[in-house]
C-alpha cells in the first residue's frame, strides 16, 4: 500500500540537503514535510499517517491520522512513555545503529579498568613518570548481558583481544556469532560467576529494570568489573554503591545512569574504581547516518508494502 494514498510524512529532526533529498526519494512521490520538533506544526501532525520522531501523549493523540511511528532512537523507552505502547500504530526503531561505537565504548571501558588508566592521568597531570604492572585482557571472560547488536560486536572485538566470550540472551536458540557459551536468563548467576568483565547490553524494560541487583553483584567475583553501555536503571544504583565501595567487586565503568545527567552530588564521580562517561558512547557521525539508512530503508520498504525492519514489540519493549 503506497504512501501517496495518504498524508505528508512529517519528519522531525536536523538534516543535511543530502539526506533530505534521500528521505524524499524513498517516500517515492508522496509530500515530505521536515520539522524540528512533530508538534511544532499541528496541521501537519493531524493529517500525516508516518511520523519519524518520538511523540508525546498530547502529540499522539493529535496525530489521528498516523500508522506508522519510527523513533530515531535505539531504546524506545520515551515513545513507549509517551503512549504508542497502547496505539494500534506501527512502531519501529532505530535499533543497530549506535552498536558499533557501543562496543567500541565498551571496549575502552574494559582496558581503562584492566590497565588502572586513571592513574596514568593522574601521573601525566602531575608530570610525573610513573610506571607500575597493570593488566591485560588476554585470557581473560568477558560475560555480555544482551546477545542483540551490541552484543554481538562486542563479542566479535572481545574474541579479538583473545578473550573467553559468554551471554545471556532470551532466546538461546537464535545464532550467537563469536559467543563461547550461550546461558538463559535464569542461568544468569552462573555466567556472572565465570566472568572477569561483566557487560551490561540490554535495552530497558520492565523486564530488566534492577537486573541486576545485589545478589547478582554477590555472584560477580571479587576481581571483576562491571561496564554498562546500554541503559541506566538495569543495576540497581544502590547496590552497585555497595558493592563498589564494600569491595564485592574491583570496580565499574558506566556511560549509562539510571538518573542522567549523573547529578554531581553523585557518589560515583568520586569513587576511585569507576569510570564515569556522560551516556556518550554512540555519540558519533556515523550512528546518525546509520540512523537515517534505517528509516530511509523503511520508507522504502513502507512505500512498497513490504515489511518493515526494526518493529518493536511493545509489549517486550524493544
Amino acid at each position: 500500500m503506497c504512501v501517496p494514498e495518504y498524508g505528508p510524512v512529517l519528519v522531525s529532526g536536523r538534516f543535511d540537503p543530502g539526506e533530505k533529498a534521500r528521505i524524499r526519494a524513498a517516500a517515492a512521490g508522496a509530500p515530505v514535510e521536515f520539522v524540528e520538533r512533530p508538534g511544532e506544526r499541528p496541521d501537519l501532525l493531524a493529517s500525516a499517517t508516518v511520523v519519524a520522531g518520538t511523540l508525546s501523549g498530547e502529540e499522539l493523540a493529535a496525530a489521528s491520522a498516523v500508522r506508522w511511528v519510527h523513533s530515531w532512537a535505539a531504546g524506545v523507552n520515551a515513545d513507549l512513555a509517551g503512549g504508542m505502547g497502547g496505539h494500534p500504530a506501527t512502531l519501529t526503531s532505530s535499533a543497530g545503529n549506535g552498536a558499533i561505537p557501543l562496543a567500541e565504548h565498551a571496549m575502552m571501558l574494559m582496558l581503562m579498568l584492566n590497565r588502572d588508566a586513571a592513574r596514568w592521568a593522574r601521573a601525566q597531570a602531575d608530570r610525573r613518570w610513573e610506571r607500575f604492572e597493570h593488566g591485560e585482557l588476554n585470557g581473560l571472560t568477558c560475560g555480555i548481558i544482551g546477545l542483540g547488536r551490541s552484543g554481538l560486536d562486542l563479542a566479535a572485538k572481545a574474541a579479538a583481544f583473545h578473550m573467553r566470550v559468554v551471554g545471556v540472551r532470551r532466546r538461546t536458540d537464535r545464532p550467537s556469532p563469536g559467543v563461547d557459551a550461550v546461558f538463559a536468563p535464569q542461568d544468569l548467576h552462573r555466567m556472572l560467576g565465570e566472568s572477569d568483565f561483566v557487560v551490561v547490553t540490554v535495552p530497558d524494560t520492565p523486564a530488566t529494570e534492577h537486573l541486576v541487583g545485589e545478589a547478582e553483584l554477590r555472584a560477580m567475583k571479587g576481581s571483576a568489573f562491571l561496564v554498562v553501555v546500554s541503559r541506566g536503571g538495569i543495576v540497581d544504583d544502590r547496590a552497585l554503591l555497595r558493592a563498589l565501595s564494600e569491595g564485592w567487586i574491583a570496580g565499574a565503568g558506566l556511560d549509562a545512569h539510571a538518573e542522567e545527567p549523573l547529578p554531581e552530588t553523585s557518589p560515583f564521580w568520586d569513587l576511585p574504581n569507576v569510570v564515569v562517561t556522560p551516556h556518550n558512547g554512540a555519540t558519533t557521525a556515523a550512528t546518525r547516518r546509520r540512523g537515517v539508512d534505517i528509516f530511509v530503508d523503511n520508507l522504502e520498504r513502507h512505500v512498497q508494502g513490504r515489511p518493515l525492519a526494526n518493529v518493536v514489540d511493545k509489549s517486550a519493549g524493544y
